[in-house]
């Protein structure tokens, strides 16, 4: 008899692909479904992973890539729009789609990746259409549980590798005067929440905020950065009217280094709200950013 499969789109982005092994590792059986789906370089013969090629934009694809699945992950998601893809079909059309199929698949367990500061009242157009997909998914099926981490940073990550770029100019520009508050998550630790809520026996809640141990402000994150590589750099408060006319001049460029979205998220804290489930109740204890560095970033010389 075929055993369920838990399905993942979005399988080979920084969170997908880390939730790929840690459900192969659990031993569930489990499908990696992305447009370009490639097999991950820790895959040994007789691991429960299969590859799935599919658009999540695409109703007809869903519903092959969804079948014999008894739980979903939708861990897609686009961060610069185009004219070819908008916020609106990726987080929007096509999430409440797969959750509605799933819904009508009698799949029970679906969980909507999405991210702390989510809100339909942000100035920015990107956490809007994030906000709006939470709520077109949840009315497609009322019970898909909906995560929402904090900054997540990990081995070869963007969030540090940006910061550590930014350590090797002679003086680094802080958004603001850097006092925003973070609760970076690492990876694993959000992919072996996701992998709870997936379980058969799964916690009651639908709405989880994960955040790792620390909450630092982004110019403490910054000194800890540097602290760990051996480097002393001035920070120089820059106003946050600038990086918007800097994020504008970039906007240009078909795939720029800052855009408005990001400078807008980072004008406020980015932390865990009371209210909501968390690691805690997942049983997890989440690592803290000072002490996962030196697995994160390369040792200084």
């Amino acid at each position: 008899m075929t055993r369920p499969v838990t399905v993942v789109f979005g399988g080979t982005g920084f969170v997908g692909a880390q939730l790929i092994r840690e459900l192969v590792e659990s031993g569930r059986p489990t499908r990696l479904v992305a447009r370009r789906p490639e097999w991950p370089a820790w895959v040994e013969e007789g691991d429960p992973l299969t590859l799935f090629t599919a658009d999540i934009r695409d109703a007809d694809q869903i519903t092959e890539a969804l079948a014999g699945a008894d739980a979903v992950v939708n861990a897609t998601s686009l961060y610069v729009a185009s004219r070819q893809v908008s916020f609106e079909d990726m987080h929007v059309t096509a999430a409440a789609e797969l959750a509605r199929q799933a819904h009508q698949a009698g799949i029970e367990r679906f969980v909507q990746l999405s991210g702390i500061g989510t809100r339909l009242d942000s100035r920015s157009a990107y956490v809007r259409a994030r906000a709006r997909g939470e709520s077109a998914v949840l009315d497609a099926m009322p019970k898909a549980t909906i995560v929402r981490p904090s900054v997540i940073f990990g081995p070869d990550d963007a969030f540090l590798a940006n910061l550590t770029a930014l350590t090797r100019l002679p003086v680094i520009p802080l958004f603001g005067r850097g006092t925003q508050r973070l609760q970076p998550v690492h990876v694993v630790d959000v992919a072996r929440a996701i992998v709870t809520l997936t379980a058969r026996h799964r916690p009651r809640r639908y709405f989880f905020e994960l955040g790792g141990a620390d909450a630092l402000d982004y110019r403490e994150v910054l000194q800890l950065i540097m602290h760990h590589l051996g480097r002393q750099r001035p920070m120089v408060p820059i106003p946050f009217a600038v990086w918007h006319a800097v994020a504008l001049g970039l906007g240009i460029l078909p795939a720029p280094p800052l855009t408005r979205d990001q400078v807008i998220l980072m004008q406020g804290d980015n932390r865990v709200t009371e209210g909501v489930g968390t690691f805690e109740d997942l049983g997890i204890r989440p690592r803290a950013l000072r002490d996962s560095l030196p697995d994160c970033l390369p040792h200084p010389r």
